[in-house]
């Protein structure tokens, strides 16, 4: 039980910093979720949002990140 408290309590420090990171990028006036391929459906009861233009993004700058981590732990 003691594991599984350790990773509730990781899970919930890193969306903590995730949050946290996308409230800065909106305040900063990022448009994320609003690039090119972004697809977004507004119906009469329901809006349905795809960001596969930020995913990509967030996706690639995160493998560029993890990389030069790597080549620095060497």
């Amino acid at each position: 039980m003691v594991e599984l408290g350790k990773a509730l309590l990781g899970l919930g420090l890193l969306l903590l910093v995730i949050g946290a990171a996308l409230l800065i990028a909106a305040r900063l006036g990022l448009p994320l979720g609003r690039l090119p391929g972004d697809f977004s459906y507004r119906g009469k009861n329901v809006t349905v949002l795809f960001p596969l233009g930020t995913s990509i993004l967030i996706s690639v700058v995160l493998s560029i990140l993890f990389y030069l981590i790597s080549r620095f732990r060497r």
